[in-house]
């Protein structure tokens, strides 16, 4: 009897792309655009100066091996982050804190999940069209899962909630430091110029969101059955039988948290913290945390450890996402990939120019996910192409923001995303079959904004 096929874990799903990636290297050409520093220092590409290299770079499969310990070594902020807010989250779990807030959320909203659904998706895409916030979301992964599990939903009803929202706050931000404020700032723009249209985009895209996790999540409640995490078995994703009181002592564990996130949300805007001063910020929480909740220090630093070791799977994907890019840059096709993406769109009208750039952004962004990565590599060519096509390079930025960020939903060389899935023991093809319906609806939508764009002369 012939067994039924079954989709291989996430790191083999990766090191397949890393293979395709390696192959690449052999059949495309290679090449390069010229380099030269902004006002800050940073390296832009040089528009027109691709050229193909006459002495070809040869890769043996031996940089698929050599690849993984480099992207660990490229990607140690983040995985040092994940590691130290996987121990913290474990410190504030034996305190009890978090399941007494989750039951006293439960006492109030529990009979309502669409409260839950529509402002934690809005808050989400908020925080990420704001302050770029995407990594800072990774530790609410569990707390958000428990919360949806409890309402009769399941995990994917969580994720969607975090993930849509994430993608859809970067794909319309308002001044997202990341991304539009880089990209506009290589286009020649004003920085947050062009945001009252943003703002009007923000409501029907979160609109969008919140109908797709919203209809899913009925369907779930409705026929359990139905649930894509159904059949996971994943400790992770069971609903408690009850939950405590929030005290006294929970309750100061709770203030501590969150004058850590206050303190987050201000270094973040104020003084251009990042996952060091982050991860800093975590661990303080872990040791006071315990210390208030009534832990002694040897049972403090074993929840600690034990919750960073389990996220050690995590980490190792984010070192095979990011090995994909490694590849190609070492190959030397980055540039080539990008050189061709861009030769079609000086060749049709402004209005599908518009959307080709939309098509090109969501490419790129599986090649080149960081988003500020991608404005410096793309941007240089995509503002002076919206000049000779005849749109504004305001336009330019907007298509940008939708192809970086929508593809963020769905791409498995973005390390975020593959984090909350890791997190949360969500396997990524599971996660795929949810969010790609969604992903072609906002799409959709982006193109007729950008058509709206040129039309209306936006900028």
């Amino acid at each position: 009897m012939a067994r039924s096929f079954r989709v291989p874990h996430t790191l083999v799903l990766l090191f397949g792309i890393m293979i395709l990636a390696l192959v690449s290297t052999w059949v495309l050409p290679q090449g390069s655009f010229q380099t030269q520093p902004n006002e800050q220092g940073r390296e832009m590409v040089v528009p027109g100066s691709y050229e193909v290299h006459e002495e070809r770079v040869w890769l043996t499969p031996v940089a698929l091996f050599t690849a993984v310990p480099r992207a660990l070594a490229d990607a140690q902020s983040i995985i040092f982050f994940l590691l130290i807010v996987g121990g913290a989250i474990a410190v504030l779990r034996a305190t009890g804190m978090i399941d007494g807030v989750l039951g006293w959320l439960l006492r109030r909203i529990g009979h309502n999940p669409a409260l839950l659904i529509v402002f934690g998706t809005a808050a989400f895409a908020a925080g990420s069209a704001t302050l770029g916030v995407s990594t800072e979301y990774i530790p609410f992964a569990l707390v958000l899962i428990t919360l949806c599990v409890a309402m009769r939903l399941d995990a994917m009803t969580a994720m969607g909630v975090m993930i849509c929202g994430y993608g859809v706050g970067y794909g319309v931000a308002w001044t997202n430091p990341y991304t539009v404020l880089v990209a506009q700032d290589v286009a020649g723009l004003p920085p947050t110029s062009g945001i009252g249209f943003r703002l009007a985009l923000f409501v029907p895209f979160v609109a969008v969101a919140v109908h797709h996790v919203w209809r899913y999540a009925q369907k779930v409640k409705n026929d359990p059955s139905a649930s894509l995490t159904n059949d996971l078995d994943d400790p992770r994703h069971q609903a408690k039988a009850e939950y405590p009181e929030l005290d006294g002592r929970r309750s100061a564990v709770l203030a501590i948290t969150m004058l850590a996130l206050v303190a987050m949300v201000y270094g973040i805007s104020q003084r251009g913290w990042y996952l060091v001063e982050l991860g800093g910020i975590w661990l303080a929480v872990a040791l006071f945390a315990g210390v208030v909740g009534g832990l002694r220090l040897d049972d403090t630093a074993k929840k600690f450890a034990a919750g960073a070791s389990e996220l050690a799977v995590v980490a190792l994907l984010v070192g095979f996402a990011r090995s994909i890019a490694l590849i190609l840059e070492d190959g030397q096709v980055l540039h080539t990939i990008v050189h061709g993406a861009s030769i079609p769109l000086g060749m049709v009208g402004a209005e599908l120019s518009a959307v080709g750039m939309l098509l090109m952004q969501t490419l790129m962004n599986f090649f080149i996910p960081s988003g500020s990565g991608q404005a410096f590599a793309t941007m240089p060519i995509m503002a002076p192409l919206a000049d000779v096509v005849g749109i504004e390079r305001q336009v330019a930025v907007l298509a940008f923001q939708f192809g970086d960020g929508f593809s963020n939903m769905i791409l498995p060389t973005n390390i975020v995303l593959m984090a909350i899935l890791g997190v949360a023991g969500i396997p990524f093809d599971r996660w795929f079959r949810f969010a790609w319906p969604l992903l072609v609806k906002l799409m959709l939508m982006a193109a007729l904004a950008l058509v709206v764009a040129v039309w209306i002369g936006y900028s």
